[in-house]
C-alpha cells in the first residue's frame, strides 16, 4: 500500500497563493519518482472556495483533492456543504472531526459519526481525525483513541456502509507544538488504531497516518506503524513536501 502524504491548507492562503502553492506541489508530485512508482499517494485539502481551481490543477495527476469539512444532510442548511456537492466538484476525501472543529465549533463524536456516514454513503473517503486531548501514556492514549474511532466509525459500519477510511492520528497536545509526539508514542497509538481498523473492516485499503506538528525527518521513524503523514504548516513551503517525498522514496 502506498504511503499517504498530504496537508490541509486551512484558511492560511488566499486565492493567488493557494494557486501558486498548489501548482508547485502538484508539479513536484507529478514528476517525483516516489509518486510515479506509486509508493506515495499525495493529497491536498484546500479551503472550500479553492476546491474547483485546485481540482482542475490536479486533474490527470496522482494528487487527490480533499475538503476540510462536510455537512451530513442536504437541504435547508445555510452555509453548509454536502457530500454530493463535494463529489460533484472533484473531491475524493473529506477531513472530519479535526480538533479545531471540536474545540471551536462544538463537534462531538455524534456529529462526527453523522459526517462519516454521509461521506461513506457518497463513496468518498473520510479523513477521520482522532487524538487524545491531554498528554498521557501511549497505552492510555491508545485506549482513548480506539474508543473515539469506534464512536466515530461504528454507526456507519453497523448500517452496512463500507469503504476506505483514512485515520489521521493527531494528539491534540501536539498540534502546533514545536515538536511532534515522541516516535514510540506515535507508533504505539497508530498500531492500536490499525488493529481496530482491521478488526472493524471498513475496507482493506484503509490506513492510519500521523499529524500533529509532522514535518520532514519524521516519516522514516514511524513507518510502518503509520502509513503516512498529515502535514501542517511545515508544508507551506513546497520544498518541504519534496523532502518528505524523498524520504518516502528511501523507504521503498
Amino acid at each position: 500500500m502506498p504511503l499517504l502524504i498530504g496537508t490541509s491548507l486551512k484558511l492560511y492562503f488566499g486565492r493567488e497563493r493557494t494557486r501558486e502553492w498548489s501548482c508547485a506541489v502538484i508539479e513536484a508530485c507529478r514528476t517525483h519518482p516516489a509518486v510515479v512508482a506509486e509508493c506515495v499517494e499525495p493529497f491536498i485539502v484546500p479551503s472550500f472556495l479553492s476546491i474547483p481551481e485546485v481540482a482542475a490543477l490536479a486533474e490527470g495527476t496522482p494528487v487527490r483533492v480533499g475538503a476540510q469539512d462536510v455537512h451530513w444532510e442536504e437541504g435547508p442548511y445555510t452555509g453548509e456543504v454536502s457530500a454530493p456537492q463535494l463529489r460533484d466538484f472533484g473531491v475524493e476525501l473529506v477531513e472530519i472531526g479535526h480538533a479545531e472543529r471540536r474545540r471551536l465549533f462544538g463537534e462531538t463524536d455524534e456529529t462526527v459519526a453523522k459526517k462519516v456516514r454521509a461521506v461513506l454513503a457518497e463513496g468518498l473517503v473520510p479523513l477521520l481525525c482522532i487524538g487524545e486531548a491531554e498528554r498521557c501514556s501511549a497505552a492510555e492514549a491508545a485506549l482513548r483513541c480506539v474508543s473515539q474511532l469506534k464512536a466515530s466509525l461504528g454507526p456507519a459500519l453497523r448500517e452496512g456502509l463500507r469503504g476506505r477510511v483514512v485515520v489521521a492520528y493527531e494528539p491534540v497536545w501536539a498540534i502546533g507544538a514545536a515538536e511532534p509526539a515522541p516516535e514510540a508514542h506515535i507508533r504505539a497509538v497508530c498500531t492500536a488504531l490499525r488493529i481496530e481498523l482491521d478488526r472493524s473492516g471498513p475496507a482493506p485499503d484503509s490506513a492510519v497516518i500521523y499529524g500533529g506538528s509532522a514535518g520532514p525527518g519524521l516519516l522514516g521513524r514511524i513507518v510502518p506503524a503509520a502509513q503516512g503523514l498529515f502535514l501542517g504548516r511545515s508544508a507551506h513551503d513546497p520544498r518541504a513536501m519534496g523532502r518528505i517525498l524523498d524520504e518516502a522514496l528511501e523507504l521503498t
